[in-house]
């Protein structure tokens, strides 16, 4: 991978990390368009880190405090809003890890190919238009309970299948389950947290077992430029979210849909 190949892929994955319009839909057109090479586990690694670093960065107040609160009440001084949002984010990340661990491999295997992509890209986009359009909502909202954040969670397992997108297919839950657009993305920036944490931490471990070279530069530079999109996104998509709403990701995303059908049937 030359330095130019590694810019680009770290930029893509920067922007569709967050936005609702799936990483994986984006990364297989380069090395589909253009015959460039599987970028391999340890660019995979870098990006991780530079995306985790975005999230964590943008959200270090509220995490902060989240963790003082959780602290707090495992020393027995009491729960609180803060507190109680840790132990959702954990039981919103049990069915990720269930499905990735039973069926990771199989989904990997079987899915990771165009039609299936195409396909997961506009029906999950459909589905993002119909819960940002249709969906009821009121000033206020609802609050984000147990059972909104098991849903939530529930929706996230789905992800592990191409095109589907993390971030999307969780905000249409949200949405669904009658959270604000502003409610709904927070949750689920701070959902992928634990999820982008443990699947660059198992690809860290595979690399190490692999015992591959690692030019270190290069990934550097990886983890810079994708840490910096990633932060700048998060940045605009939630400044620009109530202005804008997901429409135009819905939109986008039934364009890349024939785009990816277009290149599948040529």
């Amino acid at each position: 991978m030359d330095l130019m190949q590694a810019f680009v892929l770290a930029v893509l994955q920067g922007l569709t990390e967050f936005l609702p319009i799936s990483s994986s839909a984006h990364l297989v057109i380069p090395s589909l368009v253009l015959g460039w090479d599987d970028q391999g586990l340890a660019f995979d690694v870098a990006v991780h880190v530079g995306t985790l670093s975005a999230v964590v960065i943008y959200y270090s107040r509220d995490l902060w405090k989240m963790a003082c609160a959780w602290l707090g009440s495992l020393a027995g001084r009491g729960s609180c809003e803060d507190s109680i949002l840790v132990w959702k984010l954990a039981v919103a990340t049990i069915p990720a890890i269930a499905v990735g661990l039973f069926l990771g491999d199989a989904i990997e295997g079987h899915a990771r190919n165009l039609p299936v992509i195409a396909t997961t890209t506009l029906v999950f986009g459909l589905l993002l238009g119909m819960a940002d359009r249709y969906a009821i909502r009121v000033p206020g909202d609802a609050a984000i309970g147990w059972r909104q954040a098991l849903l939530i969670g529930a929706a996230q397992a789905l992800a592990l299948v191409p095109g589907v997108s993390r971030s999307g297919v969780t905000i249409t839950a949200g949405l669904f389950l009658n959270l604000s657009r502003q409610d709904a993305a927070r949750f689920s920036f701070l959902l992928s947290i634990p999820v982008i944490a443990g699947a660059g931490l198992l690809k860290a471990m595979e690399l190490a077992e692999s015992g591959q070279p690692v030019d270190w530069t290069l990934l550097g530079l990886a983890a810079l430029v994708s840490g910096i999109t990633a932060f700048s996104c998060i940045t605009v998509f939630l400044r620009l979210l109530d202005r804008v709403g997901m429409m135009p990701f819905v939109y986008y995303r039934i364009v890349l849909a024939g785009v990816l059908y277009a290149m599948w049937l040529v």
